[in-house]
């Protein structure tokens, strides 16, 4: 990753590197935090958009390439794949090379990757761009939360970290309207073709803006790699097999598989002083806590947003556009409420708010599921709004939890386990809600909104018991030199 899209990436660190630039700075000076804000905010929308876009262009991707719309799911998977395999050896690389190499080396994979989108003439070749544009993304996914800590003061993290989880919300919101807007002018590659400028933009500016941080004196740990990469493909196989009735025998292989190879992984890690897998932030309660509550929110939303368009279609009878419009409120109200919640979080406790994040968040989708079928437009948007008003109070001062409680040191391992987390979520609420789908036709699509509820208080119990728990422990983990940060 480090070697790839990095010919125009090759500055070294040398002392002569200005002040602004200081690693051991509370947060970058004016103007340059808010270039660097803008460079991160830019590549992350990039990432957030190009995975929505390319599910609402299947159908025509599909047309176009004459495939079957089974086959083109892998326009999505070899995406999500290989952010799964990636993530956490990329922020594990951070720490190493530095997290505005990986970041800058990231955008410049996505960059190529999205030209190649936008030529690939078959679908084993779009499958192949598209996987490389998920390494490109995981580049970015995986220390954009380090490069927040070291862009903002300290006093100022919750704030920097809310108005990213805005651009995150508003980024998914927007991205089914402006796929249709492309999609009315021209044709799919067009969707790809539009993040070379936007992503060449990005690198020229994050090249003065980011922040320099610290190195790492370790090596990249391969055999961890190796591991992590084939226990992420049996847990993905395994879910596939769920979703198209798999034989029952081939899952439960794959993850024994799986469970092998992760057993042997975390025997690994314990004994490594940079683990891959931040088995030594985990052991810190109020992150492994807030790690917990990540998932299991993550998992609710993608229960409730997943099922949603399905039973108002369905079940409700309403539109397609109408649909669409009804459900903008919830990225909407999620966005706003991120950003207030990002600055309460700097006075007030995580577990508090996330709790009465996800409170609310249960309350909207037990809402929905009782709604009845004749139930107006403005209720069910009531609801929706209800809902990402709850999920934006919980996610922004829970990230700060995930990132402020790891030593400064461990920002990238932080950084990837926040964007694992989201990852792991989405990928489990996915998979569940398409075997309910299976199973139970449009009355899955209520179990959904119902499972949705209660991992929503799932999440709300693993956020209140991290004001009973011992506060960060990351002043016991020692950076390298001796000092805890």
């Amino acid at each position: 990753m480090s070697g790839v899209g990095t010919a125009a990436i090759t500055e070294r660190d040398t002392p002569a590197r200005p002040m602004t630039s200081d690693p051991h700075a509370d947060g970058l000076p004016l103007p340059q935090r808010w270039w660097s804000a803008a460079t991160i905010g830019l590549g992350i929308s990039m990432s957030v958009l190009d995975g929505v876009i390319a599910n609402v262009a299947l159908p025509v991707i599909a047309q176009d390439l004459d495939v079957t719309p089974s086959s083109s799911i892998w326009v999505v998977n070899a995406y999500q794949l290989a952010v799964l395999i990636s993530i956490l050896p990329l922020a594990s690389l951070g720490d190493i090379i530095g997290y505005r190499r990986v970041y800058l080396s990231g955008i410049a994979l996505f960059t190529l990757a999205s030209v190649l989108c936008a030529l690939s003439p078959t679908l084993p070749i779009l499958s192949l761009s598209r996987a490389l544009q998920g390494f490109g993304a995981a580049g970015m996914m995986s220390v954009s939360p380090a490069l927040l800590r070291f862009t903002y003061p300290h006093a100022m993290l919750g704030r920097g970290i809310g108005v990213n989880s805005l651009v995150v919300a508003a980024s998914a919101g927007l991205g089914p309207s402006i796929a249709a807007a492309i999609l009315s002018v021209g044709p799919w590659p067009l969707l790809f073709a539009i993040n070379l400028p936007i992503g060449a933009a990005a690198i020229a500016v994050g090249r003065k803006a980011l922040p320099f941080t610290p190195r790492g004196s370790h090596s990249f740990d391969w055999r961890s790699t190796v591991l992590i990469a084939a226990a992420a493909v049996a847990i993905f196989w395994s879910i596939e097999g769920l979703a198209v009735n798999a034989s029952a025998w081939m899952i439960v292989a794959l993850l024994g598989g799986a469970g092998v190879l992760g057993a042997v992984l975390v025997r690994l890690q314990r004994q490594e002083h940079h683990p891959m897998l931040p088995v030594d932030l985990l052991a810190i309660p109020i992150f492994s806590l807030s790690v917990g509550a990540s998932i299991a929110a993550f998992c609710g939303y993608t229960f409730a947003m997943t099922a949603l368009p399905f039973r108002l279609f369905h079940v409700f009878g309403y539109p397609v556009g109408v649909i669409g419009l009804m459900m903008t409120a919830w990225p909407v109200s999620s966005g706003m409420a991120s950003v207030a919640a990002g600055r309460l979080s700097e006075r007030y406790p995580a577990g508090i708010l996330g709790g009465v994040g996800m409170a609310l968040f249960c309350i909207s989708l037990l809402g929905l599921a009782a709604l009845p079928v004749h139930a107006s437009a403005w209720s069910i948007t009531a609801c929706m709004a209800l809902s990402g008003c709850g999920f934006g109070l919980f996610q922004s001062p829970n990230n700060r939890n995930i990132i402020a409680s790891a030593p400064r040191h461990r920002s990238g391992g932080a950084g990837g386990m926040l964007a694992l987390a989201r990852l792991a979520g989405l990928t489990l609420g996915a998979a569940a809600v398409s075997v309910l789908l299976a199973w139970y036709a449009n009355e899955g699509t209520l179990y959904a909104l119902v499972a949705g509820a209660g991992f929503a208080v799932l999440a709300a119990l693993l956020s209140m018991l991290r004001l009973s728990s011992p506060g960060t422990a990351a002043a016991s983990i020692q950076a390298p030199g001796g000092k805890a940060h």
